[in-house]
């Protein structure tokens, strides 16, 4: 049987999320938000078999196709080899990315010894309780207290939802922040982002996203956005903020958290892609879950 994928579009989203929000999988790639923000990329396709949700997508490179862990209920074992059949018709081995315990757990049940498992440290989650990221109460949040409590000293704000009127000016600072931080390094890599967050801004209400912006001195000086990964996870997808202002970001994210909606848990701050001050800031905020996130590799027949 050949698999039918179809390309991820917003007009896909009840599609996709009717099996995502009951999966177990917490982590930021399973966020219908970000599937289709970053398709342009990927080409990320879909498909629907026999109760479970089959993600394919194309890493650039080698274009070869790359999958995700099979999302739903059935036969689980049915779906790895659906998916290892159309890997091999393109002349590839299987490959998952992203594969977090549980869907680790799940593979080796049903195939004992027939994957290779490949953490990645860079591509780890960083899950928060939303509770802690909105009273950072105790020691461990003293210094994030201290930023918000300095900024409140310094500056009068107001927290505003993103509108489709207010897109604009997040544009606007954004282009900034990308003006100030764009090295040679990593202009490539900053051009994607820009590309995907000026698409989902844009398309916000198709996507699900919930989006935030601090008001200060008549102008945005941060914004952040993000949508539901699963049941009791929120993905956090995007931040910006104009470092002038002395603890913008400790205010957005405080800010932010406090307006997910209470059903969520967990907020997703994705990964720190192996950037220092990235992995530092990550960690100051002492995650509930480091989330492990594995390639996973068939192996071939001897």
């Amino acid at each position: 049987m050949s698999i039918v994928f179809k390309a991820i579009s917003v007009a896909e989203r009840e599609a996709i999320t009717s099996f995502t929000m009951k999966s177990p999988f917490r982590n930021c790639d399973f966020s219908f938000a970000n599937m289709c923000s970053w398709r342009f990329l990927y080409n990320s396709e879909y498909a629907v078999v026999d109760g479970f949700l089959l993600i394919r997508f194309w890493i650039e490179e080698d274009s070869r196709p790359v999958y995700m862990c099979p999302a739903g209920e059935g036969d689980f074992s049915r779906a790895i080899r659906l998916l290892e059949e159309d890997s091999l018709s393109q002349g590839h081995p299987l490959r998952i990315l992203g594969v977090t315990q549980e869907g680790k757990s799940l593979i080796e049940q049903s195939f004992p010894e027939g994957f290779r498992f490949i953490p990645n440290r860079d591509y780890f989650d960083y899950i928060y309780l939303r509770e802690d990221l909105i009273t950072l109460q105790g020691k461990k949040y003293q210094s994030k207290r201290n930023h918000v409590n300095k900024f409140n000293k310094l500056y009068s704000y107001k927290y505003l939802p993103i509108t489709p009127e207010l897109v604009p000016e997040c544009l606007t600072l954004e282009c900034k922040w990308y003006k100030a931080n764009r090295t040679d390094e990593d202009a490539e890599k900053l051009t994607h982002e820009r590309r995907s967050l000026t698409f989902a801004l844009q398309h916000a209400v198709e996507l699900g996203l919930t989006g935030g912006a601090i008001c200060a001195d008549g102008q945005i000086i941060a914004f952040s956005f993000g949508a539901p990964i699963n049941s009791d996870t929120f993905g956090v997808h995007v931040e910006k903020g104009d470092i002038r202002y002395d603890g913008v970001y400790s205010v957005m994210n405080r800010e932010f958290a406090s307006h997910i909606p209470d059903r969520y848990i967990y907020v997703n701050r994705e990964e720190d892609l192996g950037i220092p001050g990235l992995r530092q800031a990550k960690e100051s905020y002492r995650p509930a879950i480091l989330l492990e996130k594995n390639i996973a590799i068939k192996k071939l027949p001897r």
